[in-house]
Formats: structure tokens, C-alpha cells, sequence
């Protein structure tokens, strides 16, 4: 988040990531005067992160430092060995889930399983690597019994989006939170009173202003290893314990909706 942040807080934010060592041994105040701001911008920062205050953001940078982070995150070289590449995709990849686990809050979860389950139908939104995600998604839903489609055409999402109502939830996947397209059609559809539900990487986006709900996933993008890549893992995750909330939540008819989706495509293999 650094790069998008107002000057004072960048420059307290790339102070804290070059001493996370130091840093959680100091006071705020002892923090705000290394880096010649007020500690109003200290505490500041931290709730723009996320946390109740400096302490709480001195704990969780505390827990990064057990694992060594540094290295997990090294980037791909040109000279890498097949064996370096797969160590470290898979090591993104954890640490990505790991992240994402961490960051996402349970409470949305529970607010975003209240609203599907009370809708008519859902609709999902995805651009370009979400696309695939939110197709994930839609399928996911269909094979516990709830209604679902799934739009990955910019012009389609407007015209859908447009046309939702207050009695259908819509599922926006979008990493950035930046992209024109999803942003349009999750504005659209607020402002057609549906519910709706947003999947993006921590940190604020202009799609959370048209948000009802917002969950987490947390990807680090490197040179080679894009958020394209560790995003989709973090967004499958999330979207497993969504759907597992819901099967969960009316257990008897996803059961049911489940055995004989089983049967029936029992029926394509040999």
C-alpha cells in the first residue's frame, strides 16, 4: 500500500519496512520522532492498515518476524534451476493462503453467506484473471442449489448489473479494486439496490466505496510472480470457505443438491 499512500504515511510506512526489527520496540512516540512526524500519523497509519492502533500493528509485524518472510518472497532469476522455480512458486503460494488467512475477517464472511442465502439468484463479476475465478465461483454455487450466473463481458456485467434488484447479491472478483469495468458493474448494481459482495487484495480501492461487503486476500507481487498469479490462489481459498458457509448454513438441501449432481454426472464416467 505504500506507494498509494499520502506523503507523511509513506514515509512512516518504508521506515517500518526497512526496521521492522526496531520497530516493535518502540513507542509510538520514538516512532514518530525517527521519522520526523506526529504520532497522530503513527496511529494513524496503523488504522489505515487495518489495526485498532500502533500496538496491535507492533504485534502483528512481531508475528512476520518468526518467518522469515525476506526469503520466501526472493524473486524468480533468470538463472534459476526448474527446482529454485518450484521452491519458490510454492512458497509464494503458502504464504499467500497464510496471508490471506490471516487478513480475512470472519465476520464478513458471515455477512457475505447471509446475503447470498437470502437472495433470489447471484451474480458474479470477473475480468481477465478473475474471470476463470468467478466461472469457479458460479459452479460452485450451482452444485449446492443456488442460482448463479456469471458474467465476464464488460458490456454484459453493465446490462446485468443494471438490471439486478433488491432481491439479488452480486460477487465481484477483482484484485486490484481498480479494474473500470468491475467497479462500473458493482456500482450499477448498488445503485440497483442489490446486495453486494466484493473479493479483492487488502488494502483500499475504489471498489469499496459501491461495497456491501469486502473480503480480503492478501498476494505480494514480485517481477515474475505477479498478483495474477498468488492472487488466484488466496481468491480460490476464500471462495471455498464461502461456499462451505453456505452448504453449511442449509445443510440438508445442499446435501441433497450435492448427492444428486453426484449421481448425474456419475452417469460421464466410464
Amino acid at each position: 500500500m505504500a506507494a498509494s499512500l499520502p506523503a507523511t504515511s509513506r514515509r512512516i510506512a518504508h521506515f517500518v519496512l526497512e526496521n521492522v526489527g526496531e520497530v516493535v520496540h518502540m513507542s509510538v512516540t520514538e516512532l514518530a520522532e525517527r521519522t520526523e512526524s506526529s504520532e497522530g500519523s503513527v496511529v494513524g497509519l496503523a488504522k489505515t492498515l487495518g489495526y485498532t492502533g500502533f500496538q496491535q500493528l507492533k504485534i502483528a509485524l512481531a508475528q512476520d518476524l518468526v518467518a522469515p518472510v525476506q526469503f520466501i518472497h526472493e524473486d524468480l532469476e533468470p538463472s534459476d534451476h526448474p527446482d529454485t522455480v518450484v521452491r519458490k512458486i510454492f512458497a509464494s503460494h503458502i504464504q499467500a493462503l497464510q496471508d490471506t488467512r490471516a487478513s480475512l475477517d470472519v465476520h464478513a464472511l458471515i455477512r457475505a453467506t447471509n446475503a447470498i442465502r437470502a437472495a433470489r439468484r447471484v451474480e458474479i463479476y470477473g475480468i481477465g484473471s478473475a474471470a476463470p475465478i468467478a466461472e469457479d465461483a458460479g459452479y460452485r454455487l450451482m452444485r449446492i442449489g443456488i442460482e448463479a450466473k456469471v458474467l465476464i463481458d464488460s458490456h454484459t456485467q453493465a446490462i446485468g448489473a443494471s438490471l439486478t434488484g433488491p432481491d439479488v447479491a452480486t460477487l465481484t472478483i477483482s484484485h486490484s479494486g481498480s479494474t473500470q469495468e468491475t467497479v462500473t458493474a458493482t456500482r450499477l448494481a448498488r445503485e440497483a439496490g442489490a446486495k453486494t459482495i466484493v473479493l479483492t487484495n487488502f488494502g483500499k480501492s475504489p471498489i469499496q466505496a459501491y461495497a456491501d461487503v469486502v473480503l480480503f486476500t492478501v498476494a505480494r507481487e514480485t517481477d515474475f510472480r505477479t498478483e495474477a498469479m498468488t492472487s488466484r490462489i488466496g481468491q480460490l481459498a476464500v471462495i471455498d470457505a464461502l461456499i462451505a458457509c453456505l452448504a453449511l448454513e442449509d445443510y440438508e438441501h445442499s446435501s441433497d443438491i450435492l448427492r444428486r449432481s453426484f449421481e448425474i454426472l456419475s452417469l460421464k464416467r466410464y
